[in-house]
């Protein structure tokens, strides 16, 4: 029986752009720095271009991958490599919670990994954020835009409903530029490389999950707007008072604290 290959077709639909450049490879891998007994997940692996130097660094891997014309490639593929668990389906669908359970880990934690599809990168890390309690880090590619926008601070252009929710639970830290050439097909932005740490239980200040992204999605909704007009069906000017700020300034201009504090009042309330 033939050994399974990989297409040398790329599909557009699913956002598939395969790494290839082993120097970028190596840095990624250097910046996850693979530990004996870490519990690590990778998101897409695509061909396997970290899946491969993961599992020769680390041993086992466990992978989740939508596209099925990949499964039986990665599995022949990765026999030399290591021991790859591959989950078919959708990661919207993983839950990382069980899967830390099941992991092994001694502290009952993941490490999540990956070069996520650039279509599906907010909802991927707004499903990762659910389950930030049993991610002990998140090393991921993504364009370029969305890393500056996730580790944008107030008065940034950028600094939006993305930098506030991330930085409400996480550290993000922007780690290297990866140019297209390191992909095949080549996209047409940059790429760039992000670390995200989330914070212990005790850390996080938000009180009710539910309010603070209500808050967050109505102050960012339109722009232009004051916080005043845009949380006028989400809370008074009193309430936006008493949580230490101004009524006439936009979102762009509240630090990640103040859009704690204010739905704090309201979860309280």
């Amino acid at each position: 029986m033939s050994t399974p290959e990989f297409s040398r077709e790329a599909k557009k639909h699913l956002g598939q752009n395969f790494l290839h450049d082993h120097g970028v490879i190596d840095k990624i891998v250097r910046a996850i720095n693979p530990q004996p007994g870490d519990a690590l997940v990778e998101i897409g692996p695509g061909q396997g271009a970290l899946t491969f130097p993961l599992l020769r660094r680390h041993g086992a891997l466990t992978a989740i991958e939508f596209d099925r014309d990949l499964h039986a490639p990665l599995q022949a593929a990765a026999r030399e490599h290591g021991r790859l668990q591959l989950i078919e389906g959708d990661v919207l669908g993983v839950d990382f919670t069980a899967l830390a359970a099941a992991s092994g880990d001694a502290h009952g934690t993941i490490r999540l990994a990956g070069n996520l599809p650039y279509n599906l990168s907010s909802p991927i890390l707004f499903h990762a954020l659910d389950h930030a309690a049993v991610i002990r880090d998140m090393h991921f590619m993504l364009q370029k835009e969305v890393v500056e926008r996730m580790a944008a601070g107030p008065g940034s252009k950028v600094y939006g409903r993305l930098s506030v929710m991330l930085q409400a639970y996480c550290t993000v830290t922007p780690l290297f530029v990866v140019p297209p050439g390191a992909f095949r097909p080549a996209p047409k932005v940059d790429s760039a490389v992000v670390r995200m740490l989330p914070f212990p239980p005790e850390r996080i200040e938000v009180r009710n999950r539910g309010t603070f992204a209500a808050v967050v999605r109505a102050a960012f909704g339109q722009r232009r707007k004051t916080l005043r007009n845009a949380l006028g069906g989400v809370a008074e000017a009193a309430v936006i008072e008493a949580a230490g700020l101004r009524v006439d300034a936009r979102a762009e201009q509240v630090e990640v604290a103040g859009f704690v504090r204010l739905a704090n009042l309201l979860a309280n309330s």
